[in-house]
């Protein structure tokens, strides 16, 4: 991730088919080591001394339940009721321990997801990148998605799982003591062998095997979930385009259309469901018979000492829990295969998030293709030295191009749509494809006005302001600049919250694009065939009007109207590769009156 003075180191480039530990190092390195460090490693060590309190009560509850069975088997009831209270104390230690626990563990989890969210959605949103990721191979679909439910996924398993893990591996060291001391040696008839702790051995063949087949039975999980979490994340961005375009699929009777694409885009969520189901099936057929079996099986062992009287009922009971811990111990991978695949398959999807929006940043393609250089300075002029506008793909659109704009100018630009568009991505910044360099004002001097505005819902004020704070501009000002766009009739409702997109007609939206401007007074304004959509004679009083109310602005038209030239200092007019040109006043087509 991109870093600033003041932002933590973030993760380093991903390659593909890392181990899933490498993954989750990917996500926590960088939150370990973050400007609050001292706040996660403190919540992560009393998140440690919490878990170890539990191992701890955990052994205590053993040795009591052996304490409680020998009492019940001696019929002694001062020794029964000296073992209640001791249960009193172990039960009100496990509700404080395990609450306090709870609220770490959460409490770390938001965090880390607060933290990564933010990390992502600031590299996502800078510079543009968020458009630029649209026009870039890789595995980066629905990037909304993958922040807000996958970062959720991966940071809330991987704690859980790394909790769960401590805890385990803290419950085998503990255990295998307890289970070789009171499992005793077992003979064997007829054969001369004494095998001490024999129970242990048994109780980590019984866990192997159970692992193994675990293992065997829930490699599907992993692939058939990503799987199941990519057609999810299409099937909400389908239903979300949907929502944010109702009026023009209604106008044009897409409603047909788009039940098809929902259709066909759930049936694939049914058939990786079924997929991953089939996976769950076998894992959880074997995880039903393990678990039965495994109460019981240690029991079933430790009886013939029992029925000797090497073992007194006590000792019988805590071998077998004693057993129980150390097997759950020991199965802690094929216990959390399923939740290890979801954590793995909502890393990938982060990581391969950043990847891709690393791979935009340095705009480096495997072909070494050279980008666009886009320098922002303070100067009053925009000059474009050599530029090469291409495709994505390679195709090159505009080639050797020059031009030098002076602060105040008026300049048409025209020709091929696709030429004039792409410019105007490349003066956003937004478009590198190609080479050549670009200077440009501060990016705080400029505007751009598309031919399809971005009106947020919200209060209008703020949709005029934007993306500035609403009480930056003076009320009458604002008054001001609707009645100039020819939007009076809309003043009455600048405290009003609506959605504006679905309310105003498209020509009403452009209008409020222009008051935008006249309110923020930008000393550049670039715009996209904005004027085509109004006749002749209103784009001509829109654009005298822009004129008139900002006499020292730099006004670059994108436009096909040919009765706009007039009101230009020059046009330019934008072929395809090798035919570009720039029409100096003296060439016809330079307009006149200026």
């Amino acid at each position: 991730m991109t870093q600033t003075a003041s932002n933590p180191p973030t993760p380093v480039q991903v390659v593909s088919r890392q181990s899933f530990l490498r993954q989750v190092l990917l996500l926590a390195g960088p939150y370990w080591n973050c400007e609050r460090c001292w706040k996660v490693r403190g919540a992560a060590a009393l998140l440690l001394g919490l878990t170890v309190a539990q191992v701890g009560l955990s052994v205590w509850s053993n040795y009591w339940r052996g304490a409680l069975f020998d009492a019940l088997e001696q019929h002694s009831i001062s020794r029964l009721l000296i073992q209640i209270g001791v249960f009193v104390l172990i039960f009100l230690l496990s509700i404080v321990v395990t609450g306090g626990h709870l609220l770490v563990k959460r409490w770390l989890q938001m965090d880390w997801r607060a933290w990564l969210t933010d990390q992502l959605v600031n590299q996502w949103m800078e510079g543009g990148r968020f458009y630029r990721l649209l026009h870039t191979p890789g595995d980066h679909d629905n990037p909304d998605q993958r922040i807000a439910e996958d970062i959720r996924i991966a940071t809330e398993i991987a704690v859980a799982l790394a909790h769960t893990l401590i805890y385990s591996l803290l419950s085998v060291g503990m255990f295998i003591d307890i289970l070789w001391s009171v499992s005793g040696s077992v003979n064997i008839p007829g054969i001369q062998l004494n095998i001490p702790g024999y129970m242990v051995i048994l109780a980590f063949l019984y866990a192997a095997s159970g692992s193994v087949f675990g293992w065997m039975m829930g490699r599907p999980l992993v692939s058939s979930t990503n799987a199941l979490q990519n057609a999810e994340a299409t099937f909400r961005f389908g239903l979300s385009r949907v929502r944010e375009n109702p009026e023009a699929i209604a106008l044009m009777r897409g409603e047909p259309l788009e039940k098809s694409r929902s259709s066909i885009r759930f049936l694939e969520i049914i058939r990786q469901w079924n997929r991953q189901s089939m996976a769950y099936m076998g894992l959880v057929a074997f995880g039903t018979g393990y678990g039965l079996l495994l109460p019981i099986f240690p029991i079933l062992v430790a009886a013939p000492q029992y029925i000797r009287g090497v073992m007194t009922l006590g000792l019988l009971m805590q071998a077998a829990e004693a057993f129980q811990r150390l097997t759950s111990a020991l199965s802690w991978p094929v216990d959390n295969i399923g939740e290890m695949a979801r954590c793995r398959a909502s890393a990938e999807r982060v990581l391969s998030l950043y990847q891709a929006m690393q791979d935009v940043e340095d705009c480096k393609r495997s072909s070494g293709r050279v980008c666009i250089v886009v320098e922002r300075s303070q100067r009053s002029r925009l000059v474009i030295q050599n530029l090469c506008i291409a495709e994505p793909s390679g195709r090159v659109l505009l080639e050797h191009f020059h031009a030098d704009f002076r602060r105040g100018e008026r300049v048409l630009l025209t020709g091929d749509p696709e030429v004039t568009s792409s410019l105007f991505k490349v003066l956003a910044g937004l478009w590198l494809w190609g080479s050549g360099k670009v200077m440009t004002p501060p990016i705080e001097d400029m505007m751009f006005i598309t031919q399809r505005p971005f009106l947020y819902e919200g209060v209008l004020r703020e949709v005029l302001c934007y993306p500035h704070p609403a009480d930056r501009f003076d009320p009458a000002v604002i008054r001001h600049a609707l009645e100039c766009s020819g939007l009076a009739w809309i003043a009455s409702r600048l405290d009003d919250h609506d959605n504006w997109e679905q309310v105003l007609p498209q020509r009403s939206q452009q209008r409020l694009c222009f008051a935008r401007a006249l309110i923020q007074k930008p000393a550049w304004i670039c715009m996209q065939e904005v004027l085509d959509a109004f006749s002749p004679k209103g784009a001509r009083i829109v654009f005298e009007m822009l004129r008139r109310e900002l006499p020292n602005t730099t006004l670059l038209n994108i436009s096909f109207q040919a009765g706009l030239r007039t009101l230009h200092h020059r046009t330019v007019a934008l072929g395809r590769a090798r035919s570009a040109k720039m029409l100096e006043p003296d060439d016809s087509e330079e307009s006149g009156g200026f």
